[in-house]
């Protein structure tokens, strides 16, 4: 293994970073991350009805509660404990489910035992060395526990998808109401009649805050595809300037009402439950707004560093949040009653020459705080997909430095239309916090439910007692405000369920569906030797070429190459059996990305690779795959007497190989047609290119090539001029007579995603004119 290249070096980097590069990424942080808690003060406290409010003592006591509940939740379990949990560099729910696969043996993914024994091999971290705790030796054992684990990786993936739906319409309709009534206080400047001002405001209701919205979504949505970078650049000065504002009117307004900091202390909170009554809890949902976005934080460790991500909350967000919030209670409490849009962050802007200023603010800070939930949603999906748990989507990857960078463009437009719809279908502030802030707590109690089995598990076993007390102590504040938000679920938290359940349908559908196929074809597959021994009994020809035969199996032939050889007796001189391989890790560097191994005698030439993927890696849409497995199968002729540590399988032994190997040379042609080619990094940009084709020829005589090496090596390359074609087996789900309804749901469910998502060819980057697609119907 390289060392330069392998999972611990590559964390070690992440620690190594240098500041200059933490303080570009603490910038982009500001545009990317931080965009969705800088602007919650929009509709924190903006969503409060005034009249809920029984004294301004009890804005006091709410202010508390902000106070403590931003000090405990982002900073001190998010900046201090859960980003410590990454997975190489990676977080969120699925990251942290990863470690649980590795580390507990929880895994319900299709995956082969052979490649997790390696995996497990090159950790080889000193903790595998380490005597198995009772729980996670109890955690392993217990199916339950396994399904349980899968249902709260994916419900955290659904709610954090369910927040890049409800949050962009809530901030921007947040912003558009600020500007409407903006607009309603000039009224009075052009017209002295009151008849006249109500036609306005009632005018400027319908006209300014949903259509205005709606059209900023739209914009904000279409700026996606430029990538992260791009867009962090952008946004992070709009950041930086909206925190500066809103936190120097939190100063003003503290310096005139200085008795707000006595709120700090936390006996004003328990002032507050002594007199607690059903209108009094519901204002808690309300206060559980004020962190949402913190779960970015981790969701989005990928984009950027763990030092950058706290370096940024500790020394700017965080003091500048406290201080906004502050100044907004004061003034909040200083004139409760005087107006019905006085707990609304606009009202606090007490120079009125400056409101203006703030609007414009508002509204681009809307955009940018919208980003962050949907850069978590795009994140998200992607690890769902890799890891068999959502359809077939075209996933970009808009960074070559910055591997988590993606755009889904399919995504993207659900989340525009959904948002809209949301939008539209409640043209209300309080409906959407409503829902916002359910997605948003209920997705940080599932963190701090896996977090704390991260604890138990991974970290040291002596911990296991810390797990329970970050599990109590968290959950309980956590499950407080849950309590509180599910309050006001037919005032719009409804909605959060009822797009969770769609989403987690199609989720377990799909991950059903697939672990199904799985089965099957481990169940019908067919024997080495029936190819080798028996097929010639059967008349089988051999013709001129490169047979690539996709797999879900590691071992065997496929069910449906056998269907094939039954009806057409004939393949290709070269059979390469290929197969894609998840494994729950981040990345697998490219130096051992490939497992490559032979099938029965040299005379036969048939191969088998296993391409090693993690959930981050991007290794099906590139171009050049074809090539890169032609040389890996070179590389392994070259290599095959002389490897010193083979993994020996079931059919024989396989050798660990990168991309870049010396058994073979390319060399580059470029076709004589042309194509147009869209650049990723600016899709506006279209230019005409001509696509390559590399061809192989073995390299100049060598005394230390063996001649029947040389002469396996000639037969490869003679085969790839002959050209490659590609089987893949095109399978229908098919339920059993007499299954139960469940069964037959989720199957239908399968089949209904599987006609209308991504087609496996498409997804595999297959030429159409090289595909042979086998059809199969699999009951079940």
């Amino acid at each position: 293994m390289d060392p330069s290249l392998s999972p611990v070096s590559i964390h070690y980097a992440i620690k190594k970073e240098t500041w200059r590069h933490t303080i570009v990424l603490s910038f982009q942080t500001l545009g990317i991350l931080y965009g969705r808690l800088s602007t919650a003060p929009l509709y924190a406290f903006g969503s409060v009805d005034p009249s809920d409010i029984k004294s301004g003592e009890q804005i006091y006591e709410l202010f508390s509660f902000v106070f403590w509940t931003l000090t405990i939740i982002p900073l001190l379990k998010y900046a201090f404990i859960v980003l410590k949990a990454d997975d190489n560099g990676e977080g969120g729910t699925f990251a942290l489910y990863s470690l649980l696969c590795r580390r507990a043996n929880v895994g319900l993914l299709p995956s082969d035992f052979s490649a997790m024994e390696l995996m497990h091999q090159e950790e080889g971290t000193p903790s595998k060395m380490k005597v198995e705790s009772r729980a996670r030796r109890a955690t392993g054992r217990y199916k339950s526990s396994h399904y349980l684990l899968l249902f709260l990786a994916l419900l955290g993936s659904c709610l954090i998808i369910c927040d890049g739906i409800f949050t962009p319409a809530l901030l921007v309709l947040s912003a558009t109401s600020n500007l409407r009534r903006s607009l309603s206080k000039l009224a009075p400047r052009f017209t002295s009649s009151e008849k006249a001002r109500q036609s306005v405001d009632r005018y400027l209701k319908r006209y300014i805050p949903v259509p205005v919205a709606c059209a900023i979504l739209i914009c904000l949505f279409m700026l996606q595809r430029y990538g992260t970078n791009r867009i962090g650049v952008i946004f992070a000065p709009i950041v930086i300037t909206w925190l500066m504002f809103i936190s120097g009117f939190g100063i003003y307004n503290i310096v005139h009402h200085p008795q707000i900091l006595w709120a700090i202390s936390p006996t004003y909170m328990f002032r507050f439950i002594k007199t607690i009554d059903i209108s009094s809890w519901k204002l808690l949902s309300n206060v559980a707004l004020c962190v949402a976005g913190s779960e970015a934080m981790f969701a989005d460790l990928g984009h950027f560093s763990k030092r950058s991500i706290k370096v940024t909350f500790v020394f700017l967000v965080y003091p500048a949040l406290v201080l906004c919030y502050a100044g907004q209670a004061a003034y909040f409490s200083k004139h409760l009653g005087t107006s019905d849009d006085v707990a609304h962050l606009s009202e606090s802007v007490t120079r009125r020459h400056l409101i203006h200023i703030f609007n414009i603010l508002s509204l681009f800070a809307s955009l940018v705080g919208s980003q962050a939930t949907i850069t978590a949603s795009f994140s998200i999906i992607n690890q769902c997909q890799a890891l068999a748990c959502f359809p077939r989507v075209k996933v970009i990857h808009t960074s070559e430095k910055v591997h988590g960078q993606v755009y889904v463009p399919d995504v993207n437009w659900m989340l525009m239309f959904l948002s809209l719809s949301i939008l539209i279908g409640f043209r209300d502030i309080s409906a959407i916090a409503n829902a916002t802030g359910l997605a948003v707590i209920c997705g940080m109690l599932v963190t701090t439910c896996l977090m704390s089995l991260i604890i138990a598990l991974q970290w040291e076993k002596t911990l296991a007692f810390l797990s329970v007390l970050f599990l109590l102590f968290f959950g309980s504040i956590e499950a407080l405000y849950l309590s509180s938000c599910f309050l006001n679920f037919i005032k719009g938290a409804w909605c959060v369920v009822f797009l969770s359940l769609i989403f987690m349908t199609i989720m377990i559908s799909w991950h059903y569906g697939t672990i199904k196929k799985y089965e099957f074809d481990l169940q019908n597959k067919v024997t080495v030797d029936w190819l080798t021994d028996l097929s010639p009994g059967l008349g089988v020809s051999r013709v001129s070429g490169i047979g690539f035969i996709h797999s879900n199996i590691v071992t065997g032939i496929p069910a449906f190459f056998s269907h094939f050889i039954t009806n057409l007796p004939a393949f290709h001189q070269v059979l390469i059996l290929l197969s894609f391989k998840s494994l729950p890790v981040p990345y697998i560097p490219k130096n051992e990305r490939y497992l490559i191994g032979r099938i029965g005698h040299k005379e036969y030439k048939i191969y088998r690779c296993i391409v090693r993927y993690g959930y981050r890696d991007h290794v099906r849409d590139v171009n050049d795959f074809e090539d890169q497995i032609i040389s890996s199968i070179g590389e392994f002729i070259a290599r095959e007497e002389r490897h010193q540590e083979p993994l020996f399988l079931q059919e024989g032994r396989m050798i660990i190989l990168g991309t870049n190997g010396n058994a073979l040379v390319p060399v580059v042609e470029q076709n004589e047609s042309g194509e147009q080619v869209t650049d990723i990094e600016n899709p506006t940009t279209t230019t005409t290119t001509r696509r390559k084709k590399v061809r192989f020829m073995l390299p100049a005589s060598s005394p230390k090539m063996n001649p029947s090496v040389r002469k396996e090596l000639q037969e490869l390359v003679d085969a790839r001029e002959s050209g490659t074609a590609y089987f893949l087996g095109h399978s229908h789900l098919k339920v059993r007579k007499g299954s139960n309804f469940v069964k037959q749901f989720l199957v239908m469910a399968y089949a209904f995603l599987d006609r209308n998502c991504r087609e496996p060819p498409i997804a595999l980057d297959i030429p159409h004119a090289a595909l042979l697609e086998v059809g199969m119907v699999y009951t079940i």
